[in-house]
């Protein structure tokens, strides 16, 4: 049987009168997995509480079959990309990765070609002279990443890896990202920007306020919430003909012109009999399709509708 990366049960975790996390009961498997969630949610303490760096308050959890709090075994297993920063800031990137391996058990020799290697993969570049000090927000993201991946760990945590990177290097990170996916290591991303995690995964955790609202892939999750209205933009030649048409139609609950006048807008609660009739509705009313875009397909939509059911 194949052990989980994550397992956690009734898993909550409190500081004080503030509730970081309540009552997650989640198993993650292989791949990449999104955490997503608005700031404060609870994203940074589940991942503290998978990297063993907190003990639950309450409730269990089990990370590639480990307890994490006080685990000797379970650092060298994972990678940790945390969302602050923690460097000796007068070394140099190279410096820094290849004392991080050395202070993990690597000689000398073998920590400075791995370093070089996972800062290479990172974006950045081995031979920089430059202090850490000196680094941009975008290159701090990076070695942090650097450092997580060097010692080729089984699994990733990754708590907002995009923060500071300009758009080629998000881009590049999500390659890495899925990269690593492909390669076997498991990983969980943090984001509170929806569509940059939609862009590395479909296989999602929403958590809001600390608690677990949605698990599982986004179409899935789509698919549970179909008693919301589906809308629909429709660009067409016709847009008053095609709205005269659906009107008779049960399954459309609103019509609405934009102000271009060029474009309806379809609230539909049946999305896929909706979809399936469009077509011969457009060729028998001989009216010409510019555009069609749904808005509820994203992760935007996903998280919109649960937490304001």
């Amino acid at each position: 049987m194949t052990i989980p990366f994550v397992e956690a049960k009734g898993l909550s975790k409190w500081y004080g009168q503030v509730v970081g996390l309540n009552d997650v009961t989640v198993t993650v498997g292989p791949g990449v997995t999104g955490l997503l969630g608005p700031n404060g949610a609870g994203k940074s303490t589940f991942l503290r509480l998978v990297a063993g760096q907190l003990e639950p308050s309450r409730g269990t959890i089990r990370v590639l079959g480990e307890r994490p709090f006080g685990s000797a075994r379970l650092p060298v297993l994972l990678g940790l990309c945390p969302d602050t920063d923690a460097f000796f800031e007068e070394m140099t990137g190279l410096e820094f990765v290849a004392a991080m391996l050395k202070l993990s058990g690597l000689p000398k020799a073998d920590a400075r070609r791995r370093a070089a290697a996972a800062i290479e993969r990172a974006g950045l570049d081995p031979r920089l002279r430059k202090r850490i000090a000196a680094y941009s927000k975008g290159m701090r993201q990076r070695l942090k990443l650097s450092q997580a991946l060097a010692h080729e760990p089984v699994a990733l945590l990754l708590d907002e890896p995009l923060n500071g990177l300009d758009p080629v290097g998000r881009a590049a990170l999500i390659s890495l990202i899925h990269d690593c996916g492909k390669r076997g290591t498991s990983v969980l991303v943090s984001s509170h920007i929806l569509h940059e995690v939609e862009a590395m995964t479909d296989q999602i955790l929403l958590v809001h306020q600390g608690r677990l609202l949605a698990e599982g892939r986004i179409r899935e999750i789509r698919d549970l919430l179909d008693r919301h209205p589906h809308h629909v933009r429709i660009d067409c030649s016709e847009p008053r003909r095609l709205a005269s048409a659906l009107v008779s139609h049960g399954d459309v609950v609103r019509l609405a012109l934009e102000p271009d006048g060029s474009t309806l807008v379809v609230e539909t609660v049946k999305p896929d009999d909706f979809y399936r009739r469009l077509p011969p509705l457009l060729r028998s009313e001989r009216i010409s399709l510019r555009s069609l875009e749904s808005t509820d397909e994203g992760l935007a939509a996903v998280f919109r509708y649960l937490v304001t059911s």
